[in-house]
Parts: structure tokens; C-alpha cells; sequence
């Protein structure tokens, strides 16, 4: 396989060659209608009303045949080392299923990973089940009515956005809860808080930290620890109210500390850990495991999709194509996902880590400095909250930042109210419609105030309804879009040495700034 440069490719010259074209002049309603791709777990991705002509298509087909981005893909389902910046397998797909069926066998560790990570998911839906139905209890015979994930970054900002994504589909079919809540910042007050909201009697804790070594979660953990024995509650344990989610190397897969430890391994990297215990663990004690199941079908499907080699086909490959060529090409440095779905109100914050820890890269797969900008600035809020906030810089600023629509044709809960001859559900595809309209075409006006000047690009994902499977669906697309796009930079999007430094400094701050005398000033300050 070659892992070249993009600046050193015969169809990126192409691309920057071809005409920009305007998105207003190729909006149409035989665009609407034809320019769209399954996406898999019932997803659909529109791409109307993106500056693409057919030629622009027809080039990037030539661009990630001539980068192999499916033969790469492929390598990275077989097992092939494609994290080198830690010389380590990239796995998170075969959290979710062999995308390369059965007979693809991968050994790391000598274990066939595949059934490493499948036994792993029947623990997770066994425990589950037991605390579900009361035949796991806390340390005073309660059942647990509550479950705290303690964990911070990829043990965090995934699993508490699934959460809250499938929490208003669980209650619309008057599924049985559990309550789930999540510490992760390192400030007492995000713990302490959250401790104030719970009966600690009846709340199941689950420490998550593939290192068993991480400092913000383990304060938090001793925090935790420290809350349950100040309860002065008669019997109470709080190694019966505590799991890990760990590596079976880390001192907390021994921890006397914790009732069951689940494990993941290195080759799951944080912000790729929703699908691994690190997130189906809270997901299957929240919701049940059956959930869990079709959440994993969704992304399974997803991955699948993946794979087909026509750009026109494979909304993944297609979605990271054109968003190149918007970052390369057309020099956009921002992206905005907005959802129309309240439920995916932290689903953009994931995406952030996503999207910015794996491809915020300034050197290539061989550590050598590249001469083109990698990933984009990422952000966004549920629609309709958005357009009463910073749409405004998105419609008429200065700099053009292309959009990502996601919306559902049928509300999660499955409560809506008629007004004024239509109801909230139908209020808010309205003005999911209307947004990417009104970016796209604008609007001519004397007043130069009130001048829209249009050409503003979106793209639209789009479902019948937020359901466990379109969501696993979802996650997986946004996965493999970002795999795709590292791999058309050449650049490692499974490591991310940006975030080391400061964790390095942090500790020599708290060691007492060994003699160094920039810390020492910012420490006099803050002291």
C-alpha cells in the first residue's frame, strides 16, 4: 500500500484545477432528489448541497483510488499495524463485529482478538442483566437505581453522549432505567455535585481508565471512596458498589478495591471506545443489553458500508472526500455539526475529540513535517438553539463554515403537541429545511443588512427516528469518516501525543515545579 503525501498526488492537482462551484447554481430539486447514499443502520447522507459537480465526484473517486483508501481500510480490519505512532492494531471496529467475517483471525497478545472482545461483551451483558434484576445488590442489600461512570476524555465524552442519546428513545418506549450520571472533570465541584444528587446506597460506580493510572479519574475515584465511607451508612462497602472498565495489566484488574473489572486493551483508543465495555458497560446497565445489541448492529452495518470501493456508494468515503476537498481545496478551517435532535445534545462535543484529537496532525505516518492543513476546528448545538446563538457568523460572517445537518423525520419520545395548525416535531424539520436553504441560496436585498449572500455549504444525515441502531450507525460513520480522511492526509489518526505534554507538565507542577521558573511564577498566582 502507498501512504503518500496528498501533495504529491496527480488527482489532488486535478481537484484544485477544476472550476469552484457555486452551491446555489447546482441546487435543484432532481439534486435533492438523487444526490444521497444509505449510510446503514436506516441513516441516509445528502450531499446536494455541497460544491460538487459530477467532475469533482469523478476526481475525488481518482483521489482515494490512487491513496487506497479501501485496501488501507481493509489492512486496518485484518490487523495490520496502523497506529505508528505507537506501533499498535487499530480494533475498535471488531468491538462491534468482524467486518471481514468469521474466518478473519487476529492475534495480538496471543489471543484471537475477536473472541477477546466477544467474551468481553457477554460478561458486560451478563453483569448488567444481574444488577438490572436485583440478583447483583449493593453492600446493603438494595437494589441499584443509579450508575456513575467515572472517567474522563474517550472514557467520557462518548459514552456520555450515547447516553443521552438513547435516553428519550428508552423512555418513548417505556423502557425500564436505570439512572446514569457521569463524573469526569478533575475540579472537586463536577463530583461533589453529583454526589449531592444521589443515594449512594443504591448507586453502582464504574471506574473507567485503561491505565489504571489516570489522574484526574483515580482523584475522582479516591473522592468517590471517600463519600461512601463518610455516609456512616450501617454495612456499607464501597468495594460493592465499584467495577473497573481496565486493561487486564493495570493495577485496577486486581484492585481489592472493585467488585469485577472488564477489560479493553490498547488497541481500542479512547475516543474509538463507545463500543467496548468503556461505553456498553453503563449503556447495558442503564437500558438493558438487548439495546446494546442493536446499537453495536448500527455501527456493524455501518462498517460494512464501508467497505464499498464506489465513492458514490460508501457515504463514509464520500463525506471525508468532499470534506478535504473543502479544508485543501476551498480552505475552510471549521466544520459545524448541527443536529436537530435534542437527544444528540452532546454529540458534537464527542465528535470534537473525535474528530480534532485524531486528525490535529502536523506530520506524516513517518514523523516528517507536511506542507497542507489536516483536520478541521470542530463545534456545534442541537437546531433550533443554534439559530437563536452563533448561526448568525454562520450566515453572514465573514468566513464561509461548511455545515453538517442531522435530523429525524419522528421524535424520540413520542409526545408532541398541535400549534397553530402544526406540531413541534414539524416545526423543527421546518427549520432544518429552511436553514439549508437559506445557506444555500440566500437572499438579494437593497439593504445591505439584511443581504444573504448564500453559498453556504451543508450537508444533511438524516432517519426515521434516533433508535439505538441508527445511533450505532451514526457513531460509526462519524469513526470511519475521520479514518478515512487520516488516511487521504497520510497522517496517524489513532495516536495523540498533543495530549501528553500538558499531563507531564500538570505533574511536574504538583511535584513542585523542579526548579523550573515559568511554572513557578504561574504556580505563585494561583496559589
Amino acid at each position: 500500500m502507498k501512504f503518500n503525501n496528498l501533495d504529491s498526488l496527480n488527482s489532488f492537482s486535478t481537484l484544485k484545477d477544476l472550476p469552484v462551484i457555486e452551491v446555489k447554481a447546482l441546487l435543484t430539486s432532481e439534486r435533492i432528489a438523487t444526490s444521497f447514499i444509505p449510510l446503514g443502520g436506516g441513516l441516509t447522507y445528502n450531499y446536494s448541497a455541497l460544491p460538487v459537480s459530477e467532475k469533482h465526484i469523478a476526481t475525488l473517486q481518482d483521489l482515494v483510488n490512487e491513496q487506497q483508501l479501501i485496501e488501507k481500510y481493509r489492512a486496518l480490519l485484518a490487523g495490520e499495524m496502523m497506529n505508528t505512532g505507537e506501533n499498535r492494531l487499530v480494533l475498535h471496529h471488531l468491538t462491534r463485529g468482524n467486518v471481514l467475517g468469521s474466518e478473519n483471525k487476529i492475534i495480538a497478545d496471543s489471543v484471537e482478538k475477536g473472541d477477546f472482545y466477544l467474551q468481553e461483551a457477554k460478561r458486560v451483558a451478563s453483569f448488567a442483566t444481574k444488577v438490572r434484576n436485583g440478583e447483583i445488590t449493593g453492600s446493603t442489600g438494595k437494589k441499584f437505581n443509579t450508575v456513575v461512570q467515572i472517567g474522563i476524555g474517550g472514557s467520557d465524552l462518548g459514552p456520555r453522549a450515547m447516553y443521552l442519546a438513547l435516553k428519550g428513545w428508552a423512555e418513548g418506549e417505556n423502557k425500564s432505567l436505570i439512572d446514569a450520571k457521569f463524573i469526569s472533570n478533575v475540579d472537586p465541584d463536577d463530583a461533589v455535585e453529583i454526589l449531592s444528587t444521589i443515594d449512594i446506597e443504591t448507586t453502582l460506580f464504574i471506574l473507567v481508565s485503561k491505565s489504571g493510572t489516570t489522574q484526574e479519574t483515580l482523584t475522582n475515584f479516591e473522592l468517590v471512596k471517600q463519600a461512601i465511607n463518610n455516609s456512616h451508612i450501617k454495612g456499607i462497602d464501597p468495594s460493592k458498589h465499584l467495577v473497573a472498565v481496565t486493561s487486564n495489566t493495570s493495577p485496577l484488574a486486581t484492585s481489592k478495591d472493585v467488585m469485577d473489572a472488564f477489560y479493553i486493551d490498547d488497541y481500542i483508543g479512547g475516543r474509538y471506545s463507545s463500543t467496548s465495555a468503556v461505553g456498553t458497560l453503563i449503556l447495558s446497565v442503564a437500558f438493558g443489553s438487548e439495546v446494546v445489541d442493536q446499537f453495536l448492529l448500527g455501527a456493524h452495518e455501518a462498517d460494512v458500508a464501508a467497505l464499498e470501493e464506489d465513492i458514490t456508494k460508501n457515504g463514509a468515503l464520500l463525506d471525508a472526500a468532499i470534506g478535504l476537498y473543502l479544508r485543501n481545496v476551498l480552505s475552510y478551517p471549521n466544520t459545524a455539526i448541527l443536529p436537530y435532535s435534542q437527544a444528540l445534545s452532546r454529540f458534537p462535543a464527542h465528535l470534537q475529540q473525535l474528530d480534532m484529537e485524531s486528525n490535529g496532525k502536523q506530520v506524516n505516518r513517518d514523523g516528517k513535517d507536511i506542507s497542507y492543513s489536516t483536520g478541521p476546528v470542530i463545534f456545534g448545538e442541537p437546531g433550533t438553539n443554534g439559530q437563536h446563538s452563533f448561526y448568525q457568523l454562520l450566515h453572514q460572517g465573514t468566513d464561509i463554515i461548511p455545515l453538517q445537518f442531522i435530523g429525524f423525520k419522528e421524535s424520540q419520545r413520542k409526545q408532541d403537541i398541535l400549534f397553530d395548525n402544526s406540531t413541534s416535531q414539524e416545526k423543527l424539520k421546518a427549520n432544518l429545511i429552511a436553514q439549508i436553504v437559506a445557506f444555500a441560496l440566500g437572499k438579494n436585498e437593497t439593504n445591505s443588512n439584511k443581504q444573504f449572500n448564500g453559498n453556504r455549504c451543508s450537508s444533511l444525515i438524516y432517519g426515521d427516528r434516533l433508535t439505538p441502531k441508527s445511533l450505532g450507525a451514526l457513531l460509526a460513520h462519524y469513526e470511519n469518516k475521520v479514518m478515512f480522511q487520516g488516511f487521504l492526509w497520510n497522517i496517524n489518526s489513532f495516536d495523540q501525543e498533543g495530549v501528553q505534554l500538558g499531563k507531564v507538565l500538570a505533574k511536574k507542577v504538583l511535584d513542585g515545579a523542579q526548579g523550573d521558573e515559568i511554572l513557578t511564577a504561574f504556580m505563585k498566582i494561583l496559589s
